[in-house]
């Protein structure tokens, strides 16, 4: 409990005792280089106690954005049935070097079927309910498309999914040309 100082702010660390925080902040939960050198930045005495605790956490494999990165997209397309987009945009928000994002989602991606992964995620989110039923309004139809965007899946497979589920209700859609995300 002696962590905050009276003002509320916590007190500065020296090497040893960012390490330490290092090591207890990364087994509480994966972080990525940028997210816990900032993390390191608030709480450390010196600058180059940073650097320095970061060297050796790179030494030690524990500051790794490849394997962090890889670890992350496997996470979301097993237990959340997350989409390619998304995964990059979630990992853009944790600054994650976009090269390191976009090859360690590829290789997690590599053997997935995006209109499969689509059928489990609707699966998923609608357990238990006919979709062909549900899909005939058109609200919950519009409603299925944007969450299957936000999901990260290109709009054509989204529309695609759908209308294989929805009873007519889509059969006035264009076919897209390209999926803006994409580019």
């Amino acid at each position: 409990m002696g962590q905050l100082r009276k003002s509320g702010t916590p007190r500065k660390l020296d090497r040893d005792q960012l390490w330490e925080y290092a090591l207890r902040s990364l087994g509480k939960r994966a972080q990525s280089s940028s997210e816990l050198r900032q993390k390191l930045a608030r709480r450390s005495e010196s600058p180059g106690d940073v650097a320095d605790t970061m060297d050796r956490l790179r030494e030690y494999g524990f500051a790794d954005d490849k394997a962090f990165s890889e670890a992350f997209a496997s996470s979301r397309l097993n237990n959340q049935t997350f989409g390619r987009q998304r995964v990059l945009r979630d990992l853009a928000a944790k600054r994650v070097p976009k090269t390191v994002a976009v090859e360690a989602v590829s290789r997690t991606y590599a053997e997935t079927s995006e209109a499969e992964l689509i059928d489990k995620y609707l699966g998923r989110k609608y357990r238990g309910k006919n979709l062909r039923e549900l899909f005939s309004d058109e609200k919950r139809l519009a409603q299925a498309f944007r969450r299957l965007r936000m999901a990260g899946f290109t709009a054509g497979a989204a529309m695609t999914a759908l209308k294989k589920h929805a009873a007519g209700a889509v059969e006035e859609w264009p076919e897209p040309d390209e999926d803006p995300s994409e580019s």
